[in-house]
């Protein structure tokens, strides 16, 4: 298996993970959260932490020909994003945090959504990523470095190494929609 994608010994009930995304949608307007994702962990006693500017964090990119990389956005410190916003309480979201955080530290946990026809910057992460695929079709792909994979909705949970070039593109005629986590580690590592 490629090292950029492994799956993770952890399983979730697909069906209640789109109840639950299919509820939010009626709560809320999706359609805020498309670029920047809906942030469902906080820096305890900042719910400010989990909206707006600071959802993006620090990645970087090569946007031009001179393959020269640059920072973009602002660095957060993931290890902070340790409480679980309050809204999202009693929803099968809460359930999977708590079981994710048993095993792995991890950071900010969004709902991404990715529209039909549409795809992101050639970029990487300073931490690797957990993808629990929610709603996908198959034109939807998430390619690091040279390596392109689609990640089916089926309740099985990635390890990502977004830590090296990524994209991911949506080819398809209907929405992807992921659970992304920022990974820090096991729980029993010494170091993240």
């Amino acid at each position: 298996m490629d090292v950029n994608f492994k799956i993770l010994n952890v399983y979730f009930d697909i069906k209640k993970l789109q109840q639950a995304t299919n509820e939010l949608f009626t709560k809320m307007s999706w359609k805020q959260h498309i670029v920047k994702g809906l942030c469902m962990t906080q820096i305890p006693g900042d719910p400010s932490s989990a909206d707006g500017d600071k959802l993006r964090g620090v990645f970087y990119t090569k946007p031009d020909s001179t393959g020269e990389e640059v920072q973009r956005e602002e660095a957060i410190d993931e290890s902070k994003y340790t409480e679980f916003v309050e809204e999202f309480k009693g929803t099968y979201f809460e359930e999977v945090y708590n079981i994710l955080t048993l095993y792995y530290k991890i950071g900010r946990m969004r709902l991404l959504l990715l529209e039909p026809r549409t795809s992101l910057s050639w970029h990487r992460d300073p931490e690797p990523r957990i993808h629990i695929p929610i709603m996908t079709n198959p034109g939807a792909h998430l390619c690091i470095d040279d390596k392109l994979k689609h990640l089916p909705a089926d309740g099985r949970v990635w390890f990502t190494d977004t830590r090296n070039y990524h994209t991911v593109f949506n080819g398809g005629e209907e929405n992807r929609i992921h659970l992304v986590i920022t990974y820090l580690g096991k729980k029993n590592d010494s170091k993240k």
